[in-house]
């Protein structure tokens, strides 16, 4: 009867652990000279906070919080009465926190995540620019406009700094993610719907997204704010350009297709003329280029209006760093062919020009230029103007 009891028990123990195999991350620490404080981890979701746990403190205020793995990336904040700390998760990672409450939000240190750290950097420098727009406000003139022009210049300064430093470094990072939604004064720094610049942020990140984790909802909810920022902050069309017949009749040439073949990722030769029988966009990009995940992101909308109706992209890589090709192009549906012997240089004038021989055959100088192609392998119309894609597209599929 003993074994018998043994046996259930340890049966019993195998089951448990055999249910618990969610992969979780683990964020733990230490938050001294909190004892008897009760220490809250709130999920930050995307519509909404909720408390995903909390542990009343002891005296060496040790915490252990265990959370799942996230499809993408998730944000967490510890919380004491309103001292917050920061930290996203990843992966199945540890996150050491180790704090002291009175000085919690400005001097707590991290270890195990060097995202983490770049979090910690980004919130330090928003609580510097509250900082400083406080204290310009608090010593403002009768002068009110002046003090808004210095406040206005204090936030452009902040935004021109995190593009380069934190989001346009690596798109793919969580902690570009969390600079787009980084508020002052209640409203969010970078603008997502009428600040061309602004946009352009949000673009490159909901662009990474889309390659590497294009089911999360995180991604879906970026997308659509990436989307409908760049139909709001698009130019005005112009009266030339208002008609898709007049541009058409403007840029209309019956041409014989110049065949390009480049391999692929995987390094297969891809040849346009075998999309004979489709309507093709040849494209000609550089990832690299600032204003490239804007323009992939303006593709993939349409890819996925028109792919089931035979259209096709045949895109041409020009960037001379191939690594980084490949890593942009992972996850693209339609076809990408890199330009390996592309040769980048300066001018005299100090501007970056290209020397491509696919490029040149379509007298291609500027990045990105299109070319529509239809089903029975003509060039149809060039297009430079990428407002001019969609009704292009739509005119000839």
């Amino acid at each position: 009867m003993k074994k018998l009891t043994l046996l259930a028990l340890f049966s019993a123990s195998l089951l448990v652990v055999g249910c618990n195999h969610t992969p979780q991350a683990t964020i733990e620490g230490a938050i001294t000279e909190a004892e008897g404080k009760t220490l809250y981890l709130d999920a930050l979701g995307i519509e909404k906070v909720t408390i995903a746990d909390s542990v009343k403190l002891k005296g060496n205020g040790t915490f252990s919080f265990r959370v799942p793995r996230p499809e993408c990336y998730d944000f967490y904040r510890l919380r004491i009465d309103r001292e917050l700390i920061n930290v996203s998760i990843d992966s199945t990672e540890t996150i050491r926190v180790n704090a002291a409450l009175p000085t919690m939000s400005i001097a707590y240190q991290v270890e195990g995540s060097d995202d983490n750290m770049k979090l910690k950097e980004l919130v330090m420098k928003q609580i510097e620019l509250q900082n400083a727009v406080r204290a310009l406000v608090r010593n403002s003139g009768p002068e009110v406009g002046v003090t808004r022009k210095k406040i206005e210049d204090l936030v452009q300064a902040y935004k021109d700094s995190v593009r380069l430093q934190y989001i346009y470094a690596d798109p793919s990072k969580p902690y570009a993610y969390f600079a787009l939604f980084q508020r002052l004064g209640g409203s969010l720094i970078f603008d997502p719907v009428s600040t061309r610049d602004d946009v352009r942020a949000f673009a490159a990140v909901a662009t990474y997204l889309d390659l590497y984790h294009p089911d999360a909802l995180r991604t879906k909810n970026l997308h659509n704010i990436a989307i409908k920022g760049m139909a709001s902050t698009r130019p005005a069309r112009s009266a030339a350009n208002d008609s898709i017949a007049a541009l058409l009749a403007d840029k209309m040439v019956e041409a014989s297709l110049i065949d390009i073949s480049l391999p692929n990722a995987d390094g297969a030769e891809c040849r346009l003329t075998d999309l004979k029988g489709k309507v093709v966009l040849l494209s000609f990009c550089a990832y690299a280029q600032e204003t490239s995940a804007m323009s992939i992101l303006s593709l993939r909308e349409l890819y996925n209006q028109y792919a089931d109706k035979g259209f096709e992209i045949y895109q041409v890589g020009l960037d001379d760093n191939e690594h980084y090709w490949r890593m942009a192009v992972d996850n693209l549906p339609w076809i990408c062919v890199h330009d390996a012997d592309c040769q980048w240089y300066a001018t005299r004038e100090g501007i970056l020009a290209f020397r491509s021989v696919p490029a040149s055959h379509y007298g291609v100088n500027i990045l990105p230029t299109y070319f529509l192609i239809n089903r029975d392998n003509e060039v149809i119309l060039r297009i430079e103007d990428e407002k001019a894609l969609a009704d292009a597209i739509a005119a000839n599929i």
